[in-house]
């Protein structure tokens, strides 16, 4: 028998396990994680899995400084703004971004000035519901602004698909003048100081990614026509040209994705920086622990998802590396739907109060949401299902932001109280009828399933007439049910656009939020009067101590009416290969990696 090589033996090292063959090199770096992608565009996209693949393709006009969430550096900016260096002017509205020159996307095409406003003007367009534009149209126009309430006030024009061409160009003007060009000059005009306005700017946030117009239009997106709005609005997943496309700028070009399956970026050779070390970016989809952990411990794998139970098995294995403990702005939070949409939905079963199934507005009695948010085991959850790795959420707010308390008051585990709350609700015919639903998790996510069964388990034990059933379903279904509101009540987490209370009662609690947005009629009534005005207020406050009692108002609020139940807020964790290095935690990228950082010795 000839003896190989060590150019092939290194070639040799392929998966042993299901699934295509992919050689494992130093130029390699093969990540198994769980859960599909939602979205390519990083303009719809709004999700962890997705960001993790929009930052790495595309860029932003400035990033934070490494290990920083107030400091920035620029990145397709060549400086960043301060009103030191006079590119913040007009009392902190105005901010002037002169534009990288030399920068090439990877179709070849040189970035220019007008790729951004294109950018800008195309996210301020497509506007998807419960998408991430929200935090542009805060920015640049008036808190709570969004395309159809623009849309109204100007043309009386609620949905903006019904704008005539007329109506349509008056709307672009009036968004065309946040935006202007002035040579190699960007110059966005704010309607107030807004100080979180770079954050939102900053490389992670997909909403902010700089898109080149030519190509855009080339593969059928907007066409750059102020006539146009009507069509490229607010439009569904699959439909958005860009939903499986990518051109950006950034260290890796999108080379394969089979959605579910694989995600492959290769090194983009012409980027502007230094090309990557690793060379190709392997992103496999596996949702079975078991499974995972055998690419771990065979060498087959540079780093995996691994959910906080299981980080004994993985910590002492050999030629492993686990980094924990590491600082998050993000929770999980059970969403309860107000309004659950009923037909053709089989998780609510009968889909009447009949005691086989639950009916559309059953979470919108709030003795059914303090029930549920009494029966969750808290302590158990914590200290079982994510090894102490957290700490009990206090309501939408996360620590260490303005407006948490580390002694407000919350939910404890009470299976007497949750039996004096399911007593009362529906005027007792509840507790009489009892009901059937089906929660929901996502596929591979351990810990939310956990969540799910320990609440089946401790509301079953309430009363004989109650029967939940729990059902996983993949990542992109699970967000799908969550926006077409036949959500009936999961788990979902939240992790920090920018480092502001602002960015947590926003999705949580306000009605165009991207959880409080989709949870019903009933809700949004009752948020327009009491959490909107609450909400608006504090992000234009600039009284800190003002502020700091509005977020304290909103947050006992969110627990007093059991918005939703407030499970917890993780640590992060990481597990690589031990020859990985250069990795550097960025907690509002995580669960993602961002690959240029990274080589392998």
């Amino acid at each position: 028998m000839k003896r190989l090589s060590l150019a092939v033996l290194i070639i040799a090292l392929v998966f042993v396990v299901s699934g295509p063959v992919f050689a494992v090199n130093n130029d390699t770096f093969v990540d198994i994680d769980m859960g599909n992608i939602d979205s390519l565009d990083p303009h719809f996209q709004y999700d962890s899995a997705s960001a993790e693949i929009v930052a790495n393709v595309y860029e932003n006009l400035v990033q934070f400084k490494p290990g920083s969430l107030t400091e920035f550096e620029p990145l397709l900016a060549t400086e960043v703004p301060t009103i030191e260096n006079g590119l913040i002017q007009n009392d902190g509205r105005t901010y002037i971004f002169p534009i990288r020159e030399g920068v090439l996307f990877h179709n070849g095409n040189e970035l220019t000035p007008e790729d951004v406003k294109y950018s800008f003007l195309r996210a301020l367009i497509q506007d998807r519901s419960g998408g991430p534009v929200w935090m542009l149209y805060e920015a640049l126009f008036d808190v709570g602004t969004s395309l159809k309430s623009i849309s109204t006030e100007l043309v009386g024009v609620e949905d903006p698909k019904e704008l005539t061409p007329e109506q349509s160009a008056k709307v672009y003007a009036y968004l065309e003048k946040a935006i202007e060009l002035d040579g190699n000059n960007v110059i966005i005009h704010l309607a107030e100081p807004y100080p979180p306005f770079l954050s939102i700017l900053a490389r992670n946030n997909g909403v902010s990614a700089i898109l080149n117009k030519e190509w855009c239009i080339e593969v059928g997106d907007w066409d750059g026509q102020p006539t146009s709005i009507a069509k490229y609005h607010d439009p569904t997943k699959e439909a958005d040209p860009l939903y499986d496309k990518m051109n950006g700028t950034g260290p890796y070009k999108l080379t394969e994705w089979v959605n579910g399956e694989r995600t492959v970026l290769t090194a983009f050779e012409n980027y502007w920086r230094e090309p990557a070390k690793i060379k190709t970016v392997i992103i496999r989809t596996v949702d079975e622990w078991s499974t995972r952990k055998l690419y771990l411990q065979r060498g087959d794998a540079d780093s995996v998802y691994v959910d906080a139970q299981y980080l004994s098995q993985v910590e002492g294995m050999p030629g492993v590396n686990v980094i924990k403990g590491l600082p998050r702005m993000a929770n999980t939070v059970g969403i309860m739907n107000f309004n659950i949409v009923t037909e053709g939905n089989p998780d609510v079963h009968s889909g009447k109060l009949d005691g086989k199934g639950i009916p559309s507005d059953f979470f919108s009695d709030i003795h059914v949401r303090r029930a549920f948010s009494y029966a969750m085991p808290y302590d158990i959850f914590i200290e079982e299902a994510v090894q102490g790795m957290g700490q009990q959420a206090r309501g939408p707010i996360t620590a260490p932001l303005l407006g948490f308390d580390e002694n407000s008051p919350t939910y404890e585990f009470n299976l007497e109280k949750a039996e004096e709350e399911f007593r009362k609700a529906f005027d007792g015919e509840l507790w009489e009828k009892g009901f059937e639903i089906t929660l929901l998790y996502n596929t591979g996510n351990s810990e939310r399933k956990n969540a799910v069964d320990m609440l089946k388990y401790f509301v079953e034990q309430i009363n004989p007439k109650f029967k939940v059933n729990v059902r996983g379903v993949q990542w992109s279904t699970y967000l799908d049910n969550l926006v077409g509101g036949k959500f009936t009540l999961g788990f979902m987490g939240w992790g920090a656009d920018y480092a502001d209370p602002h960015n947590f009662v926003v999705p949580y609690m306000r009605t165009d939020g991207a959880f409080g947005g989709v949870k019903g009629e009933n809700y949004i009534n009752w948020a327009r009067e009491n959490a909107d005005p609450l909400i608006n207020e504090a992000a234009v406050t600039v009284d800190p101590a003002r502020r700091e009692e509005i977020y304290k108002e909103l947050q006992s609020l969110a627990i007093e009416q059991a918005l939703d139940i407030y499970l917890y807020q993780p640590e992060a964790h990481y597990v690589f290969r031990d020859n990985v290095k250069g990795f550097v935690f960025d907690p509002i990228l995580h669960p993602g990696l961002y690959f240029y950082d990274l080589h392998k010795e």
